[in-house]
């Protein structure tokens, strides 16, 4: 076994990245990194999709991953989001996010340029060659247009420091075939909070979750329900997240969920063009959801 799958497992938040006129908010979300490792995250993810990576300058990238360091202070695991389209940017982010004390990154598969799966790993072993970091790989086809295969991870995942993979495709049967050809050798995190408990009864080690920005405590212990494979008590503790699970995905994310958290009072739910607030029905469903889960 893997020793990264005793290090890396359970409830890790993708943090949004809160905005105030249009500007990082970085008090916002040094309070909002604080209340999800207070509730009990295992880890928190800044910069990736959900923090609305695309529209942050390099500056803010950088800043955002400092503070999120800063306010885990130990006491949650920070996986940075270091990807890109470009091989030596995603390096960049990968070698400031070592640099500044980041436990790990995770690197989105390059979008738009839709490399074979032979630049796939050769875009993810020039990373993982230029930093000490433990490097998980994020595949969600959905947004990057490409797969990552199978065959490409079990070659990757004889690099010392791959670690792990986000699978995002919503395909349960990918965490039994990717763990007949490495085993252990790989930490397999869902990128799916619907089929969380699935993933996790299939073989995986925990999620990359959407829902535990607005739910940190309830994610985090079906997580370890799973973990200890409580799967009927985890069910259970998951049920009350499966209506508000579904409004976060009724328009693109983080649309749904950045506005939850502005219901919520945790920020102010604004975003970058080109995201644009939510339409009235999306807004009337996630205020429902909220109140039916006792969230808002």
């Amino acid at each position: 076994m893997s020793s990264y799958t005793k290090d890396f497992r359970g409830c890790y938040t993708a943090l949004i990245t809160p905005f105030t006129n249009g500007a990082v908010d970085y008090a916002q979300f040094e309070s909002f990194t604080a209340w999800q490792v207070e509730q009990g995250v295992h880890g928190i993810v800044p910069c990736g999709t959900t923090g609305e990576s695309p529209t942050l300058t390099h500056a803010e990238h950088k800043a955002l991953i400092e503070r999120a360091v800063k306010v885990a202070n130990g006491r949650a695991k920070v996986m940075a989001g270091t990807g890109s389209n470009s091989t030596a940017e995603a390096i960049e982010f990968t070698q400031y996010a070592e640099k500044a004390g980041a436990d790990a990154a995770l690197v989105v598969a390059p979008y738009y340029n839709k490399p074979t799966q032979e630049g796939l790993y050769q875009h993810y072993k020039a990373i993982a060659e230029s930093t000490s970091l433990p490097i998980f790989i994020y595949n969600i086809p959905g947004r990057s247009v490409i797969n990552i295969a199978d065959s490409t991870l079990a070659r990757l995942a004889e690099i010392k420091n791959i670690a792990g993979v986000k699978d995002a495709t919503g395909d349960l049967a990918r965490v039994a075939t990717l763990k007949h050809l490495v085993g252990d050798r790989l930490v397999q995190f869902s990128g799916e909070d619907m089929t969380m408990i699935g993933f996790n009864a299939m073989g995986g080690n925990g999620v990359i979750s959407v829902i535990s920005n607005l739910a940190p405590k309830l994610s985090a212990q079906v997580q370890e329900l799973t973990l200890a494979g409580k799967y009927d008590e985890a069910r259970i503790a998951h049920a009350p997240l499966v209506p508000v699970i579904n409004a976060m995905f009724v328009e693109t994310n983080p649309i749904p969920v950045k506005f939850a958290t502005g219901v919520m009072g945790k920020c102010d739910g604004s975003m970058r063009l080109p995201l644009v607030a939510p339409g009235d029905a999306t807004q009337a469903l996630v205020r429902a959801a909220l109140a039916t889960a006792k969230l808002a």
